[in-house]
Order: C-alpha cells, then structure tokens, then sequence
C-alpha cells in the first residue's frame, strides 16, 4: 500500500485549486447553444431520473474536506461528477447574511468559501466553478439581476448585477444551475436556513429565466431572447409553482390593474391540488373556486392603492396541512366596489368541486359557487355517495336567527341515492350554506366538506322556517304539503305527505284528524287550525299497538 502526502506552506493554495484549461469561448465551437422551448413535461433542461443518484447523493453529504479527489471517487461520467459537487456545496455551504449587507465582511474566493463554510453568491459560483474545473467539467460562472432575497415584486432593475450562478456543459449542451438557491434561503428576520432546493439543479432555461436574467443574453439559453422590461413585469413563480406540477397563470403580469373594483386570476395545473390565498394579509376579500386542473380566484380589494396579493398551493395528496407560496402580485386598485361583501362564515374554495366529490357529494344541481334568487327560495340536489350523513347549516352575518332557527330553513329530502336541499331564506342578503358529513356507521363528529354562497337582494323576502322534524321523520320522508312551519290561524289546511311503512297518521290540533293513503302513496287530509298555538304530525308504525311518535311540528300564527 503506498500513500501519498502534499506538503504545502501555510500561505499557498492547495493543490485542490489547480485549474484544468478549457475553451475560454463563450459557447463551443460548432455546438449548439440555446435550450429547446419548454414543453411542460420535465422542468430539467435534460433527462434526469433522480433516483439513480440516491447513492451518490448520499456519499457526497458524508464527504469532508478532502473534497473534489474524495467527490469523484463514486463519480463515473462528467453529469454525475457536476451532481456530487453541486450536492456537497448545497449542504455544507450556508449564506452570509451578514456579508450580504456588509460588503467588507464579504469573502468569496473559493478557498475563503471553503475556509468559513458561508458566502454570498458569487462565493457558491466562484466555489462551484473551481471545483468543475478540477474535475474537468467546463463550468462558466454566470452573473446577473434575480427575483431573490430582497426583491419586491414589479421593481425595475438598473445597475450592477445582483445576483452569480453557473452554466456546465455536458452531453453537447450548456445547462443552467444555482447552487445559492440550492442550498436553503434566508427568511424575513434574515436568518438562514438550509433547505435543499433540487429545482435548481439544471432547470430548463424556460423556467429558469423567471427569476434569473443574465448580463449576457446568450446565457438565457433561449431564443428570442426575454428582454429586461419583460423580465421586470413578468410574475414570479416561486419554485414551488413547478414542484407542484402548476403549469401556467393568468394574468402573467405581476402587477394587476383591477377593473370596476375586481380582478381575475386563473392557475392551470396537471393535477388536483389546493389553493388558498392572502390579499393585504386576509383571506376575506375573494371567492376562490377549484377546477380539476386548476383553479379560479376572483378578489375585491376593500382600499384603493397597491396591494399585496399571494397565493399558496399544496398537493390534494399531501397528509401535512402546509401550502406553499407559489405566487405573489402586485394589486393596483383604483376603485373599490362597495356592493361586494363576503360573510365572515365564508369558506375558501367557495362552490362543488372534485374535493367535494371526493367526500362523496356527485353531480350537483349548482354547479357555481354563488347562487342567486330573487324570490329567496332555491334547491340543491346531490347523488350521495353511500354510507353518508348530511348535516347542512345557514350562517349570515346579519341575521338575529340562532343557528338552529337558521339551519330549520333547510329542508333536506331524500330519494334513493338522490338528496335534494330546499332553501327558505328567512330575509335579504347573503348567506353561506355549508355542509358537513360524516359515516351513517361512524359515531364520531361530522366534518367540514364545502359550501355555497346565497345571495338575495329582495328586500321583500321573509319566509318562514319549514315544520320542525323529530327523530322518528325518516330521510326519505317527504313533505309536499304544508312546506312552511307557520301555519294561518282559523283556517282548513290541506297535508301531503309521503312517509312508507306507516299503518296510520294522526293530525292533532285542537281537534284529531286522520290523514288517508292515496292510491299514489301519499298520505292526505285536511285539519283546521282553530283554537290552538301548535299543531303536530303523529304516526303509528305498528297496527297492533296504540303508539303514536310525533314526526311534524308546525306552529299557528296568532289571531
């Protein structure tokens, strides 16, 4: 076994820091330059399957600082060898926050990078060039302006450059990285944390020119190239945007001019994924609805003035409640519409969806999230996925109904696997109509699934609640006739009601009266309310007993 020792003075560059010479071009002679349009199936700028670097990605995290020799001892081919030194630096060097403000505690040559273990970019980009060229990998370092730390959404850019990357060239072609953005970021109170980005690992020049604009055009890998203006006024997306499978947004714009008080806001995406949003720091200001592969956001900013507006996504599949920031605009509002108001029980997404069907509410009646009624009446229907209990509710904010008062201004009918909600407003306005559910078999709570927004602005409308049903009124029980809870005083009433399995109903009033089984299935007859307050619908299940269970009650008005 033989060794070998390199024995340097204190004050010299080790050996790891000689340069292999390469062609100094700005592109290979011959070769060709620019990367092909991005066609939305792989946010790499050449074929990777990231799992055949598992093992290498593990050795270069163990690496010390022997470094590139050590690095490439696992490393075949030139791609592997760029992967295992972009892997070492994005988790062994962290951001100088402090050199960032200050450039006289700044050290970004590649043997003070190594030596602190922290730099700004132009230290990761002059470390990462270095060791490429021990390695003999062609590696250009890159500078330019960037959407990054300290960017506000819709500036101009003038001046020196902000911001150093790199380009390495490999199987014939220059591809893009930056191994700063790899290795973590650095949050609002300037602390760094290192949180491993693979985005930017040879990201395809389409998406990576959002929010990194070289000096050099060529270095955009792209043609026609994006000028700086557009660069300026292009939104961001935030990694995360692509991790995520999005796809495209509309406006692409990052600064949005509202239109009588609203604006519009569409992402497209490959697959089912949620969303939510923060406009001046609240929720409360739109009405996002999703769309299988999508989603829709309409928002009415409350102030006039620029406003902020972020919108955060997480996968359908993910079992951790955390959405990611993906997108972030600039609101110019110049008008506000004062028309617009949302109750404060509104949940977003607003509307069915195929969240909802997922929780088994199928092909519903409404498909919109908003309904409006003139008349203040108005009916969902539902196929049901089976086993499932429904608990609707109507919340508003200025109503002075209790929440059992409201919630008896839904009557809720089933037939088969068929449900139908008839809805009764009881006043003017708007109001969330919001379903929960749960497992007929399960004992436990019921949970959250979607809701509607109603809204009415007949000032004339107030109907009263429906009859109030006891436990024994079976879901495919049916009123027909009195559908209203409040009936007229001295007056005969007419009932309609279909209820199977039943041997005999009773109508108790100040007088009993016997309802009739039509041929049709429905039990009728007429009662008259005179001299008392109540009135109440009792059933007998069993002919061979004398009980009788109240199912029905309705209350007379007052004379």
């Amino acid at each position: 076994t033989q060794v070998t020792v390199e024995v340097h003075p204190r004050n010299t560059t080790p050996q790891l820091f000689k340069k292999l010479s390469f062609r100094k071009g700005t592109f290979p002679a011959g070769k060709p330059a620019h990367a092909y349009p991005w066609d939305k199936s792989s946010l790499k700028s050449m074929p990777l399957d990231l799992q055949q670097f598992e093992k290498l990605d593990a050795y270069a995290l163990k690496v010390s600082l022997e470094l590139v020799q050590a690095l490439l001892k696992r490393a075949r081919t030139d791609l592997e060898k760029v992967r295992v030194i972009w892997m070492w630096i994005c988790h062994h060097i962290e951001y100088d926050v402090v050199g960032f403000h200050d450039k006289s505690q700044r050290l970004c040559s590649p043997i003070d990078v190594l030596r602190r273990g922290k730099s700004v970019c132009e230290g990761y980009a002059a470390l990462f060039q270095q060791m490429c060229s021990i390695a003999g990998i062609q590696c250009m370092k890159l500078s330019g302006y960037s959407k990054g730390y300290g960017y506000t959404v819709g500036q101009a850019f003038e001046g020196d450059s902000n911001h150093a990357w790199n380009a390495v060239y490999l199987e014939g072609r220059w591809h893009l990285l930056d191994s700063t953005w790899g290795s973590g970021n650095v949050d609002t109170s300037d602390k760094f944390t290192f949180r491993y980005n693979e985005f930017y690992f040879l990201t395809h020049p389409a998406l990576f020119i959002n929010d990194h604009f070289p000096d050099n055009s060529n270095w955009q890998l792209l043609k026609p190239a994006l000028t700086l203006k557009e660069f300026e006024t292009t939104v961001m997306y935030n990694s995360d945007f692509y991790k995520l499978g999005l796809l495209a947004v509309h406006p692409d714009t990052a600064i949005i001019q509202t239109v009588n008080g609203t604006a519009t806001i569409s992402v497209d995406c490959r697959s089912s994924t949620l969303f939510t949003f923060s406009l001046k720091g609240r929720e409360k200001h739109g009405l996002l609805t999703l769309r299988k592969h999508g989603m829709k956001l309409e928002i009415y900013p409350q102030s006039t003035g620029r406003q902020e507006l972020e919108i955060f996504a997480k996968s359908s599949n993910s079992p951790e409640d955390v959405y990611n920031h993906v997108l972030q605009y600039v609101v110019e509002c110049k008008s506000v519409d004062k028309s617009v108001h949302f109750p404060k029980d509104l949940h977003q997404p607003v509307g069915p969806s195929w969240l909802s069907e997922r929780q088994g509410f199928l092909r519903p009646s409404q498909p919109d999230p908003v309904v409006h009624t003139n008349d203040g009446r108005c009916s969902f229907t539902f196929t049901l996925g089976k086993d499932i209990s429904i608990l609707p509710t109507l919340q508003s904010d200025n109503s002075g109904l209790t929440e059992d008062r409201r919630r008896q201004h839904i009557m809720q009918i089933h037939r088969g696997n068929q449900v139908e909600f008839l809805v009764h407003l009881p006043h003017a306005g708007k109001f969330v109509l919001k379903f929960f559910s749960k497992k007929k078999s399960d004992p436990g709570n019921y949970t959250y699934v979607f809701n509607y927004l109603i809204s009415c602005l007949n000032n004339e409308v107030k109907w009263p609640a429906f009859p109030q049903t006891y436990s024994n009124w079976a879901n495919d029980y049916e009123i027909l006739e009195p559908l209203s809870g409040l009936l007229p005083a001295n007056r005969n009433v007419q009932f309609k009601l279909k209820m199977h399995g039943i041997s005999k109903v009773l109508v108790q009033a100040q007088d009993t009266h016997t309802l009739t089984l039509s041929r049709d299935g429905f039990w009728e007859g007429t009662c008259n309310t005179a001299g008392c307050t109540e009135l109440f619908v009792m059933v007998q299940e069993n002919a061979n007993h004398n009980f009788y269970s109240h199912v029905l009650k309705y209350t007379v008005e007052t004379p």
